[in-house]
């Protein structure tokens, strides 16, 4: 296994591309962060496809149903928003216009997304993996989509 500064906030997410690895950010979304880490230990992400992919701006994943609808079994959740920025990397909670409807999507966002600040959940930034990320199948909705195979929290991988 990698040597994460803190296995606790590590995300490691495991496509049908290679391997994403994120550095979850509490000190800006703790609620947002620790139900993250909950659906990827109840395995809820396994296996999940990136419906929606748009180049230039970002991939989302993280619903059940695969068509941008779905969610987990738990309630949304309220807005963490702050004022990190929508850049490269920056992993941040899909919503609907409900501020306070995030629950299990997100998005990676493939370039900087200053339209977004203030106004989505910033969870996490990309660490390792980026390049994978940028080879995810375009589309929207995305035909043959890739996935996220497994999605954990590093402190949980076998050393």
């Amino acid at each position: 296994m990698a040597d994460y500064a803190d296995p606790e906030n590590t995300l490691v997410i495991e496509t049908t591309k290679g391997n994403v690895v994120i550095a979850l950010r509490p000190d800006l979304a703790p609620n947002h962060v620790a139900h993250i880490k909950k659906l990827a230990r109840e395995k809820f992400y396994d296996n999940i496809v990136f419906h929606r992919v748009i180049d230039g701006f970002m991939a989302q994943t993280g619903d059940p149903r695969g068509t941008g609808t779905g969610g987990s079994k738990y309630p949304d959740l309220k807005q963490e928003f702050s004022a990190e920025p929508h850049v490269r990397g920056t992993a941040s909670m899909a919503r609907s216009s409900n501020p306070d409807s995030a629950n299990s999507q997100f998005f990676i966002c493939f370039a900087d997304a200053p339209f977004l600040n203030k106004q989505y959940t910033v969870w996490g930034n990309v660490i390792e993996g980026m390049e994978n990320v940028d080879q995810i199948k375009r589309g929207e909705p995305v035909q043959n989509p890739d996935k996220m195979v497994t999605v954990r929290v590093a402190a949980d991988l076998a050393e």
